[in-house]
């Protein structure tokens, strides 16, 4: 069988480091802001010519740390509780034979610098920092969206909102364009639907800090802010 050949086009660079604390989905939290830095022999603003005619992009990207030589026909979401298996291609576990992965953001414009060439700003992204992203393309509403579609297992699963208790001082170590979407990534519950101990203290690595908190019944506290 013939290899394959696929390219790392570009490299996100976000505000999560590692991948706890990630939004489960793209566009969550729309107040995330995110930035395509394309790989040298890809900057060519040719390539991007009438991009911005869209307010949507579609990326393919990799999940680079769930890479492995085998796989497993059946997985165990997190959302589920990480007890009932699932088949793989039901859901959009990283551990895939391929670990690719699928986000739609929201495109908020171009930038040309001097450092990387021109780069794509996007927001809502779910992508860890350095991720490679293989390809890009035009979100397409006509053909892209389908109100009736029905979500499988997710409609048993939703997400459902915290209220965040962030502490006016703690919540101002934080850069102010940061705020909100720390904010936001907080209520949609970092923790893993399996950890569910009121008394535990977590932890999230975001734009530069960490931020420790706990959730007791509906409500996430922030306890402490220290800068990484």
């Amino acid at each position: 069988m013939e290899d394959v050949k696929i390219q790392v086009i570009a490299r996100m660079k976000s505000d999560f480091p590692t991948k706890f604390g990630i939004p489960r989905q793209s566009g969550l939290v729309q107040q995330l802001r995110s930035t395509i830095i394309f790989e040298p022999e890809f900057r060519n603003d040719d390539a991007l010519r009438g991009i911005e005619g869209y307010s949507h992009l579609w990326l393919i990207w990799q999940f680079s740390q769930a890479v492995r030589e085998d796989w497993s026909p059946t997985v165990r979401p997190p959302r589920l509780g990480g007890n009932t298996r699932m088949g793989v291609f039901a859901t959009r576990s990283p551990f895939r034979p391929n670990s690719l992965g699928l986000s739609s953001v929201t495109l908020l414009g171009l930038e040309h610098t001097k450092e990387y060439g021109t780069v794509i700003h996007v927001g809502g992204a779910d992508l860890m920092d350095g991720t490679p992203i293989f390809d890009i393309k035009p979100y397409i509403p006509y053909g892209d969206c389908h109100p009736e579609a029905t979500g499988g297992l997710t409609d048993t699963a939703k997400d459902y909102l915290l209220h965040v208790d962030f502490p006016e001082p703690l919540l101002q170590l934080l850069p102010e364009e940061k705020r909100e979407a720390a904010i936001g990534v907080l209520s949609h519950d970092p923790r893993p639907s399996y950890q569910r101990q009121p008394e535990r203290i977590y932890g999230i690595s975001f734009a530069g800090f960490d931020i420790r908190f706990q959730v007791r019944e509906d409500t996430l506290t922030v306890l402490e802010v220290t800068k990484l």
